[in-house]
């Protein structure tokens, strides 16, 4: 091989690693700011989503429409459904965070659940017919995993302004708001804390769709907006 071939060779070598560098910093940017894809690792909102579904999640949605009752977010549980720090070391951490990002891995951190109550909110279960009763009215939940109680827990709470009350739609296999009421923060998430909304399933191939959002008129009651900040 002679002095051009092996220039020419480097140079194209050059080129792939930038290629490489830009399509994952490319990748990078538009899942931290708009799209994200996110594993589904547990039971707890079938049949809405399955175990082993890859998601594709909007990260501006909840900037421009309200977040209502119904909903179905994804969030970050951290000071809330899981600690602050993971106790596995910052190398664990990492390996973790490239198979999330790979969408191999579920996050230990990152929870998909349904909207119940919103800020202002009384949330109570379970009324005399065992639904769930939101402000004094008892609920019809067409999600629920068919079956399924709308809990075999009771609980009578208020929702802070600021802040939301989430729970599985699969209530018996669920470790949602109800799981954390002793807890600090009482089960309650911050709004701040939500990262977006799914769109679709990318995968498996038979279940590639889009996901269905609730109408206001499939809510009772007709929940109050609760408008998340542009991030």
């Amino acid at each position: 091989m002679n002095h051009t071939e092996r220039r020419s060779r480097k140079l194209g070598w050059r080129f792939v690693v930038l290629a490489v560098v830009l399509v994952i910093a490319g990748s990078a940017i538009i899942r931290s700011c708009w799209l994200d894809v996110y594993y589904i690792p547990s039971e707890s909102m079938e049949p809405y989503l399955l175990t082993g579904d890859r998601v594709l999640v909007s990260r501006t949605d909840y900037s421009s429409t309200a977040i209502v009752r119904g909903d179905v977010v994804v969030f970050d549980g951290r000071g809330s459904f899981a600690p602050l720090n993971s106790g596995q070391g910052p190398i664990a951490d990492a390996l973790h965070t490239v198979g999330v990002w790979l969408g191999v891995a579920g996050s230990d951190t990152v929870y998909v659940k349904r909207v119940i109550g919103v800020g202002g909110d009384h949330v109570k279960c379970c009324s005399a017919g065992g639904q769930l009763e939101i402000n004094g009215l008892a609920r019809d939940e067409p999600y629920l995993y068919p079956g399924d109680a709308a809990s075999t827990s009771a609980f009578d709470v208020v929702v802070p302004e600021g802040k939301l009350w989430l729970m599985g739609d699969h209530r018996s296999v669920s470790a949602d708001s109800r799981s954390l009421l002793g807890a600090p923060g009482g089960g309650m998430v911050s709004v701040d804390k939500v990262i977006g909304r799914p769109l679709r399933i990318l995968w498996p191939l038979e279940r590639f769709g889009p996901l269905d959002r609730l109408t206001a008129s499939a809510i009772l009651p007709a929940p109050p907006a609760i408008q998340k900040d542009a991030q």
